[in-house]
């Protein structure tokens, strides 16, 4: 038993009746903007805790396992990802990631609240360690307007790194803002979305995938992987990609590229593909 005396940080899934818990040492910052109420504290095992609007963003501990299954599996599924879009990502950790790659020559970020990346700066720097990559572009703007004024067939791949869908990150989950992506991909684009915990939230899961359905999207594919720091430690993104077909790469290829991960590899990309959602 820990002693009564301990600070705590608890997330609650009300409609799950699940919290989980944190152990805390201080709360480094709290910042509220235009959009939401930004927290940042250090945990007594986990590293440093971002919270926003009272859910978890991420913890130093084990970001690696979002970030990583959110690009790689995209990264590696298109044959030449040149122009790279992330719609959200203030954390900078999934950026950091796509520029593990030599392929991209454009990716531009677009978060709507630029006091996410200023505290990821200050307080996850080892997120933020490319974001001076000449091939990097940071924009602190609305990105379902970016996404609804982009160039038809402009984008190789856009990654969808948002918030749950409530507040500034609700009209992300719309079926308006997948079609608008289904324009702005050429053949042989890929969408993926951040889609939530498979045990918790299927019904959202259901919709996204209907939504990539609707939109035109002729493959749609969920992949599940472990995140302890959200509800229920699994969680999925789910991928639509047009005209094509979604495949893990060969381990020849994933070797050649030199891109190097913590989780991510063929196969578990192979085995997250291969996820059963009944």
């Amino acid at each position: 038993m820990l002693p009564s005396n301990r600070k705590w940080f608890t997330e609650v899934c009300k409609e799950a009746g699940y919290a989980a818990s944190w152990t805390i040492i201080d709360r480094l910052a709290r910042v509220t903007s235009d959009y939401q109420t930004i927290e940042v504290f250090q945990t007594e095992h986990w590293g440093k805790l971002m919270v926003i609007d009272g859910f978890v963003m991420l913890t130093s501990r084990d970001n690696f396992l979002y970030h990583e299954m959110l690009s790689h599996p995209t990264l590696f599924s298109h044959p030449a990802p040149k122009r790279v879009l992330i719609i959200g990502g203030g954390d900078c950790g999934t950026l950091s990631e796509v520029l593990k790659h030599s392929e991209p020559v454009d990716v531009t970020q677009v978060e709507i609240d630029e006091e996410v990346t200023r505290l990821a700066r200050q307080h996850f720097p080892e997120l933020c360690e490319r974001n001076d990559d000449p091939r990097a572009r940071l924009l602190f703007d609305d990105g379902l307007a970016h996404i609804r004024q982009a160039a038809p067939e402009s984008l190789d791949v856009i990654i969808v790194d948002s918030t749950d869908p409530i507040g500034p990150a609700e009209g992300l989950f719309g079926p308006q803002f997948v079609t608008d992506c289904y324009r702005a991909l050429a053949p042989g684009g890929i969408l993926v979305q951040q889609s939530e915990s498979p045990l918790l939230h299927r019904h959202l899961i259901d919709g996204i995938r209907a939504n990539m359905a609707s939109a035109g999207f002729d493959d749609v594919q969920t992949l599940g992987f472990p995140q302890p720091c959200y509800p229920s430690g699994w969680w999925s993104a789910t991928q639509g990609c047009k005209r094509s077909k979604l495949s893990a790469p060969g381990d020849e290829r994933f070797k050649a590229s030199g891109v190097e991960t913590r989780y991510y590899n063929p196969g578990v990309h192979a085995g997250a593909l291969a996820m059963i959602l009944s």
